[in-house]
């Protein structure tokens, strides 16, 4: 970063009541009531919305000031969100939550299965693959049927209990039970969320259905989300690769999605309530972000569980459709799940409630998942616990351009015949917002991070078939 550049960016800062200090990749950031850092290289912008937004949360505390944030930071994929920027990690206090630091998209996150095939041997059949998994993933070609009793045994009990209330119907006849059931403890986060029904939407639980089905599991959402068919591009670490089961040249699955409908309904419930809950007569927090404490708190993470759960079953619906679909054209029978990440969820670690919104946990020796665009590599990566990071990494390259600035270029969706990838999708305008002119170069996020000690990449992957909604 030039002089000259640094100088404009502290002056432009310093406008907003914001200082600003860079040193080693880091962005030291101030104002009069917060701090936060963000982990950026000099080759991608710092952007101002996403800087007041994390100030903005560093500087949440409860109406008496006793319990709050006490750190914020952010990984390369740093950009501005809703309402919380994405890429922030958020440290509270133990018995403090902020439900707007998660949102609405509960326990999204991503899910990489290997296939057991290499791409010679599945690249012949890519016309009647496609064709198979645009029916199953997009046109609503998937049959689902979830008894209303195991979705009650999910968010009272959880995966194990939910996997054992599903009846042998529709896509259920074909899945392994005893295979998923082994692939729970490869899911991160995942046995630490609470939950009880009585947070869900009736409709899941209700008498009235002895069937429901929903129109939302197995479904990957809009925006970011897909299921792309990989290949193993490169082995950075061949002992993580052969920890995770992967090899040159196979053909693997990673699913990017959500908690759909129940996350809206419990995040929107909940970002109402701790609003609601500010006491009367008492001056709202300038920023208009509100945390709730004590049994409060405990009763929003008990809430939030029955959505992460929720996200799980979804992930798990849209791997075993195109496990289904594998099978049946390609003989592929040796699908194995190497991990389930989240990057929208809190979680209680090292005596604090952890909030990261588009951002993975990165516990030394665990596995994270970073996507670039669908027109650029991802990463199978071990975390290495840096503290000063909260134990997290980026969930993906981040957004450089908002969706509108993307549509104006309509020729992003043009994409070039030759090139080694595929977008298949039913609505041309996400081909159009999704296009990799939108996002960050992934090398230089991965590059960050390697180098201040996040992560150690373990496996590139090759995007070859995206599929988005």
């Amino acid at each position: 970063m030039s002089s000259n550049h640094f100088s404009r960016l502290q002056r432009a800062f310093s406008r907003a009541g914001i200082a600003v200090d860079y040193r080693d990749g880091v962005y030291h950031l101030h104002n009069e009531v917060s701090q936060a850092t963000v982990l950026l290289p000099q080759s991608l912008p710092l952007e101002e919305k996403a800087v007041n937004q994390l100030l903005a949360f560093a500087s949440v505390r409860s109406p008496d000031g006793e319990k709050g944030v006490c750190k914020a930071c952010a990984t390369p994929d740093f950009h501005p969100g809703s309402v919380a920027p994405v890429g922030s990690v958020v440290a509270t206090d133990a018995d403090f939550v902020i439900p707007a630091a998660v949102g609405a998209d509960i326990n999204c996150g991503m899910r990489l299965l290997t296939t057991g095939l290499t791409l010679d041997q599945v690249a012949p059949l890519k016309t009647r693959l496609i064709e198979r998994l645009t029916r199953s993933l997009l046109d609503n070609g998937r049959d689902v049927p979830v008894h209303t009793a195991a979705f009650k045994a999910l968010f009272d009990v959880g995966p194990a209990a939910f996997l054992d209330a599903v009846q042998g119907e529709g896509l259920w006849s074909s899945c392994d039970r005893d295979r998923l059931r082994s692939e729970i403890d490869r899911c991160i986060g995942l046995a630490s969320f609470g939950g009880n029904a009585r947070h869900a939407p009736q409709a899941y639980i209700g008498a009235r259905h002895e069937v429901f089905r929903d129109p939302c599991l197995g479904t990957p959402g809009s925006g970011n989300h897909f299921v792309e068919l990989q290949v193993v591009d490169k082995v950075m670490d061949r002992h993580a690769a052969y920890r995770a089961g992967l090899k040159a040249d196979e053909v693997v699955v990673m699913i990017h999605s959500g908690s759909r409908d129940i996350g809206f309904y419990v995040g929107g419930r909940w970002m109402d309530r701790a609003k609601a809950e500010w006491p009367q007569g008492l001056r709202h927090p300038r920023s208009g972000l509100y945390g709730l404490s004590g049994p409060l708190a405990g009763e929003y993470l008990e809430a939030m569980g029955v959505a992460a759960r929720y996200a799980w079953a979804n992930r798990v619906v849209l791997a075993e459709l195109v496990r289904k679909d594998m099978a049946e054209l390609l003989g592929a029978t040796g699908s194995r799940l190497v991990v389930d990440v989240p990057h929208n969820v809190v979680l209680r670690e090292h005596g604090m409630n952890i909030h990261r919104k588009g951002a993975t946990p990165a516990h030394e020796g665990d596995l994270a998942l970073i996507p670039g665009s669908m027109g650029d590599h991802s990463y199978l990566a071990t975390g290495l616990g840096h503290e000063d990071w909260l134990w997290s990494c980026s969930h993906g390259a981040g957004r450089r351009m908002r969706r509108q600035e993307v549509r104006a270029l309509r020729g992003a969706a043009n994409q070039d015949e030759n090139a080694s990838w595929q977008c298949v999708t039913l609505r041309e305008e996400r081909r159009i917002e999704e296009a990799p002119q939108a996002y960050k170069p992934i090398g230089a996020v991965i590059d960050a991070q390697e180098s201040a000690g996040l992560i150690r990449c373990a496996v590139r992957l090759k995007p070859w078939i995206t599929f988005k909604a």
